[in-house]
This record gives structure tokens, sequence and C-alpha cells, in this order.
């Protein structure tokens, strides 16, 4: 079994980069600034609808280019050059957003929708390096690794940004809007300054290529595409188990991306919804770490299935929820289960894909992600839009607008329950041991 060494460290270490990214702005304080601040003035439900179609805008186009971009990645040894690439694009956009001025709603749609670009699309680049710095008896651990260190870089971060809000002064800041703006900066910075490691401790397998224009490496890693996509269409496991995944994970990064709009919907305060985020950081260190190794004992298909099972729970409970003690409960359990399902995920996918194509399969792996993800925050806004139009009486009164929001809420929210139904469903008709078959035969 390969040890923790350092280029073990330096993969994993980009996990605690991004994740401020993950958590201060996607999860806490982008959709809270976004709703209060950018959109200010806007309705609760139209500020949703606009929040999950930018998440929606970037998924796409993310998704449109992930597979073409491992091919070419995958053909000239790229992964580290476009990992890097990416992740700066998104340094510098989230920087960009504390230039943002209140009520400029659409600045803040697009600077956040390239900032997603830049972090979803480093990230294909990232889990491609996974197989070359782990052995298969230890890649659910060192997967699971990569989140755990993320949830505590991405949690220490949200901690230090949520008392600059809270305690302004002390850190010679106006009020909490500037310290906001503040926290983003500070995210650039975190995510540009710790990917460092990443670009410099981990050695990236190196082919032999001959030299090749871009124009040149943009169409052999075309071709290649189309023909990996046509090796796909023939693996029957590596495609149901992409489907599957589809499903089940657009309901993982709904709720990752919207649970804090969802929380604002019901009334519940700023700062309950970022305790419950802290909440989540920290149980989800330990908890990423313990589904790892319950990978390893207990098998990863049922690791799996039982994060699908308690998210089905969550969702449910999400829907009747009132309380803000309810909310943190929520949390706790996501904390326990959301880590564990993504990293067993991105390591169970590794068995069943060629060891000399890594960057294009996952490019494909990446690609469903992010088109689950389309899917998701535009179900839940579409949803609750068509709610309200439905249930609001003509002249309502602001108790009726309130209570009418609320309810198309829930109703977004219940919506995601059927993509854990169809993922796990999916799921159940994998075949490991097939599709590490066919992984080995077509491996050069």
């Amino acid at each position: 079994m390969k040890k923790l060494d350092k280029q073990v460290w330096g993969w994993a270490l980009y996990d605690w980069a991004n994740s401020a990214f993950a958590t201060t702005v996607m999860a806490g304080f982008f959709p809270i600034f976004f709703k209060q601040y950018w959109s200010y003035g806007a309705d609760v439900n139209t500020s949703t609808a606009q929040l999950g179609f930018a998440n929606a805008l970037a998924s796409l186009i993310v998704a449109a280019m992930a597979p073409l971009l491992g091919a070419i990645a995958d053909r000239g040894s790229a992964k580290k050059k476009l990992l890097m690439f990416f992740a700066y694009l998104g340094v510098l956009m989230t920087a960009s957003l504390f230039f943002v001025q209140q009520g400029q709603w659409l600045w803040a749609v697009l600077i956040y929708s390239l900032g997603i670009i830049g972090f979803s699309g480093a990230n294909i680049f990232y889990d491609s390096l996974l197989p070359g710095v782990a052995e298969e008896e230890n890649i659910d651990f060192i997967s699971s690794l990569g989140y755990s260190l993320g949830y505590v870089g991405g949690g220490l971060l949200f901690l230090v940004n949520v008392l600059m809000t809270l305690y302004p002064q002390f850190f010679g800041l106006a009020d909490a809007g500037e310290a906001v703006r503040w926290s983003f900066l500070t995210v650039a910075l975190w995510w540009g300054g710790f990917t460092l490691f990443i670009l410099f401790w981990v050695e990236e397998e190196k082919k032999e290529v001959t030299r090749r224009s871009l124009l040149q490496s943009i169409k052999e890693g075309s071709q290649q595409f189309l023909g990996t996509f046509q090796e796909i269409r023939h693996l029957k496991t590596v495609s149901l188990f992409l489907l599957a995944y589809w499903f089940y994970i657009d309901g993982v990064d709904t709720i990752v991306r919207m649970a804090v709009d969802y929380g604002l919907s019901l009334g519940l305060a700023s700062n309950d919804l970022i305790i419950a985020l802290l909440i989540v950081q920290f149980v989800g260190f330990p908890a990423a770490l313990l589904f790892g190794k319950l990978g390893q004992a207990w098998g990863v298909r049922k690791a799996i299935f039982l994060g699908i099972g308690i998210y089905m729970l969550i969702t449910l409970w999400g829907v009747m929820m009132e309380t803000k003690q309810e909310f943190y409960i929520l949390a706790g359990a996501i904390g326990l289960v959301q880590g564990g399902i993504q990293a067993l995920s991105r390591s169970y996918y590794s068995r069943l894909i060629p060891r000399d194509k890594p960057a294009e399969y996952y490019g494909f792996y990446n690609m469903l992600g992010k088109f689950a993800a389309i899917l998701g925050p535009a179900l839940m806004g579409i949803v609750g839009l068509i709610v309200r139009r439905i249930l609001m009486p003509p002249a309502p009164t602001v108790e009726q607008v309130e209570s009418v929001g609320r309810l198309a809420s829930r109703w977004g929210i219940g919506s995601i329950m059927l993509l854990f139904l169809i993922g796990g469903i999916l799921f159940y008709f994998v075949d490991e041991e097939k599709g590490k078959q066919d992984a080995a035969r077509l491996t050069g």
C-alpha cells in the first residue's frame, strides 16, 4: 500500500484550497449577499430563481467543455497546466466580487458563473490526478482524505470570515457588508496560495508526444473525445454508473448550493444559517475519513447506498422543518454523508475506467455531474415559481405573500427527492466486477 507521501498530501491539499470557495462563496455568503444586497428589492422566489439559473448556466458551460478538455489533457500530459488555468480563473473571479455594488445582480451572476467555471473546470483535472497518486487498496481513503481536508480548510477560513461579519470593527471594517466583500478577497488568496502545493508536489505522468500547436491539440483531442464517447457507449457498466451518478449527485449538489437560500426563504436568520454551515464543515471533517474507512471495511457500494438513503431522509425532513434547531440537526446529518458520498463515488469510478485515459474519463464524470447540477437548482427554482403562481391569490396581503412563498420553497426542495430515488435504483444495477474487466481490457 502506498504511504501518504508528499504527492498524496500535495494532491489532498488542493481540496483544502478550493473548499474555501465552495464554503464561503457558494454555500455561505454569496446566496445571502445575492438575496439581500445584489438583488435588493426583489421577492424571495425571483431571487431564488435567478440564483438557480446562474448555477445552471455555469454548470452547462463546464459540462459542455469537460470531456473535450480531458481529451486534450490526456493527449499532452497537460492536467496540471489546465488545473492551474481554471483554478486561477476562479481565484480572479472570486476577488472580483469585491467590486460589485448593491443592486448589480447581473454583474454578480456573471462573475459568480465564471468563478464556478473555474472551480468546476479545475476539479476535472484534480480528480483525474487521483489514480496517479493512489493505489487501489487505499484510493477510497485518499479520496476521502481530500474531502476531509477540504472540510477543515474551508471551515477554518469560513469561521474567520464569519467572525469578520459579526465583529467588523475588530478587523478594522465599517460593517458586516464590507466584511463580506473582504471575505471574498480572503478566499481568493487562500485558494490561490494553497493551489501551489498540488502544482509543485504532484508529479504528472509524462507521455511521449510530438510538439503540436494548440489548434492541432484541440483537433486531436476532439477526435479522441469522439472515440471515447463511442467507447463509453459500449461500456455498459461505466454508462450505467454515470447515469446513476448523474441523478443522485444532482441532489447532493443542489442541497449544497441552495440550502442557505432555502433557509432564508423560510424566514430563518442569516446568522442561524451560517452556524448550520459551520456545523456541516466540522462534522464533515471526521465523517469523510470515517466514510473512507467504511468503504474499505464494509464495501464502497454499501456505503454509497447508505449515503443516498440518508440524503432522502434529509430531504423529507427539510420539507417539513420549522425551527432553526431542526436546521442545525439537518446540517449535522448532511455533514455526516456529504463528503463521504462524493469521495467514494470518485474512487469507485476510478475502478471502472482505463488507467491510461483518466482525465478524459473524469471529463465525462464531471460532465454528468455538472449536467445534473443544471437540473437540480433550475428544478427547485421552477417548481417554486409554478407553485407560487398557482397558489397566490389576487391582490394578496403581505402575510399571504410570505405564506405562499414559504410553501413554494418547500415544494422546490421536495422535488429533489426524486433525483435520489432514481439514482439509487440505477446504481443497484451497476456490476463492478464486469466494469473492472472491461477497463483492464481497454487499458493500453
